[in-house]
């Protein structure tokens, strides 16, 4: 291929991507901002909120930015079902500004914090230092609510996985994501609760050993995530797992049948309990949870769950069983491989091992 005609297939391309990405920008001022985080018009509050926040050193710092009308970097959001915008990117700018506008104790309980935002240790504008916001002479209260601050949005004609990859792009500056932190807050809505729901399922905390460091960062919803996908959505499977999850995400959320779906996870989650008598699900001489392993495991159980047949008692050791190990281990990311483990898997489980 010549140079030139490859050149073209890249003009092509870009003419395809970009014509899935669909944004619009506007020009708010702060009080506007401020006002449409309490009427809700835009979530400031996304799930992932817990995993970082500015000290009120961070936030006063900021906000001597803004009353010196130093350049911000924009803030990124994108369109929910109703119109709500979504934060993708400046939860911490849109945070602080809601909290230094608090007017009292109850305001800034509202949002999550203890009181209104006292700003100190400023070295320019120093006469701000120990005030709040109702300290301040009503013309400077006037001059910081009309400071402008751009949005840019991700419109509704954005399909879902351009702002799945926005997101976890814009994200990986100051705050580590994981893909399906990510994923709770782009899929939002019913299926995402029920699967939130089904995380906390005791039986899952049960069979999961973790690394410290993945016990709260959506690794266990991932985990019914992946059951889900695995069991309904395997034929779709190529290979590349996060864009398969999303891809599934986005179909459960148009259409999922809750009842019957909760009954299967149900009795697939009790089967994997009672095998390992209540344990974690472990190797011998592991610490952690081998988790390819497990969801292949949990999903034979919702296989043969769904068929309506009960398991037998597995032969001792059974997770150290040769088969299903080598179609687990590293570069098992494969069709054929998902088909070989969750084939062994269901015949370890009805005992035919």
């Amino acid at each position: 291929m010549t140079a030139n005609a490859s050149l073209e297939n890249l003009e092509e391309q870009l003419r395809g991507e970009r014509g899935r990405v669909d944004v619009a920008v506007h020009n708010f001022s702060v009080r506007e901002l401020v006002r449409m985080i309490s009427d809700e018009e835009l979530n400031a509050s996304p799930s992932y909120q817990r995993k970082f926040r500015w000290e009120e050193a961070d936030e006063s710092l900021f906000i001597e930015s803004v009353f010196l009308g130093l350049p911000i970097p924009p803030v990124f959001v994108a369109t929910n079902v109703g119109f709500q915008w979504e934060v993708v990117d400046g939860l911490q700018r849109l945070s602080t500004l809601a909290h230094f506008l608090a007017r009292d104790e109850e305001a800034a309980i509202e949002i999550g914090r203890p009181k209104p935002l006292r700003l100190d240790g400023l070295e320019k504008l120093t006469a701000l230092n120990g005030n709040t916001y109702i300290d301040l002479p009503k013309n400077l209260q006037v001059y910081f609510g009309r400071q402008p601050l751009q949005v840019i949005s991700l419109t509704d004609k954005s399909d879902r996985q351009v702002r799945f990859d926005v997101f976890e792009r814009l994200n990986r500056g100051g705050i580590s994501l994981t893909a399906q932190e990510v994923r709770a807050c782009v899929y939002m809505g019913p299926f995402n609760d029920f699967i939130e729901e089904l995380s906390k399922d005791p039986r899952l905390s049960d069979l999961l050993k973790l690394q410290k460091a993945r016990e709260n960062d959506g690794t266990q919803v991932e985990q019914v995530l992946k059951f889900f996908a695995y069991k309904n959505y395997r034929d779709q499977f190529d290979g590349k797992v996060e864009r398969f999850l999303n891809s599934y995400m986005e179909a459960a959320s148009e259409s999922f049948d809750y009842p019957t779906e909760r009954d299967i996870f149900d009795r697939a989650l009790g089967t994997l309990h009672s095998v390992c008598n209540g344990k974690p699900f472990l190797r011998r001489q592991t610490p952690v949870t081998p988790l390819v392993q497990f969801e292949a495991c949990l999903v034979a159980a919702g296989d043969l769950a769904a068929e309506g047949v009960e398991p037998r008692a597995v032969a001792p050791g059974w997770l150290e069983d040769t088969e299903l190990r080598a179609s687990t281990g590293a570069g098992t990311n494969t069709k054929s491989m998902l088909r070989r483990r969750l084939t062994r898997a269901k015949d370890l489980l009805r005992g035919d091992a």
